[in-house]
């Protein structure tokens, strides 16, 4: 059957932290790795109301990518907080 990659892909080998984070999938791991916080605390209806506003009141333009800083408006919001 004819490949769609050249063969040396082939040879490539896996991403581990990819690897890695097909572990932490699983139900009975309990991961300590930084950057993977438990779900149950994520601020949902926080996150669903400012979604909200930055689709309403803007151009759409925070969607876009930008620079890694992030949208300056909204740092610039949060710097005044």
């Amino acid at each position: 059957m004819n490949s769609l990659y050249a063969s040396r892909m082939g040879t490539i080998p896996r991403s581990f932290v990819r690897e890695i984070l097909k572990v932490t999938q699983e139900p009975e791991v309990i991961s300590f790795a930084g950057g993977l916080p438990n779900p149950r605390f994520f601020p949902i209806q926080e996150i669903r109301e400012a979604a909200a506003i930055a689709l309403a009141e803007t151009d759409g333009s925070p969607l876009q990518y930008g620079t890694t800083e992030g949208y300056a408006p909204w740092l610039e919001y949060i710097t005044q907080r």
